[in-house]
């Protein structure tokens, strides 16, 4: 799973084969904190680190507006969304890259546990700001 050509290969690598393998034993139907829960378990096995319901203000001209909490951001680097959904749609998708947006992150995945085959998406934010 692992691909040279994707940023932080090695790591999405781990996080979606953890993904594949929370569907395989939990299948689809579930709500989504399950599925939360029980990858945060898969990471913990495989020594991922993580950090679950991470919070982020949402900035609007240099003026803090809200707050948006993302599911997991795992080694610092890649933003994870998760989805329990029949099937992903353009609303998940423009969300999930707002929030990669939001906090700033360069790589994310948006994972759906809701159909019958685990969908994902590699998602790259190209309004990366300089860091501060």
């Amino acid at each position: 799973m692992i691909k040279e050509e994707y940023k932080y290969s090695e790591i999405t690598g781990k996080i979606i084969g953890a993904a594949i393998k929370v569907h395989n034993e939990l299948g689809p139907g579930f709500p989504e904190y399950i599925y939360q829960r029980a990858l945060e378990i898969e990471f913990r096995h495989l020594s991922v680190q993580n950090v679950r319901e991470k919070e982020h203000s949402v900035f609007y001209q240099n003026e803090m507006i809200g707050k948006r909490r993302v599911d997991f951001v795992v080694a610092e680097k890649i933003m994870v969304e998760l989805k329990a959904v029949d099937k992903l749609d353009n609303l998940s998708l423009s969300r999930s890259l707002n929030y990669l947006k939001a906090f700033n992150m360069e790589v994310g995945l948006l994972i759906n546990f809701g159909s019958d085959k685990l969908e994902f998406k590699r998602l790259i934010n190209n309004k990366l700001k300089p860091a501060s």
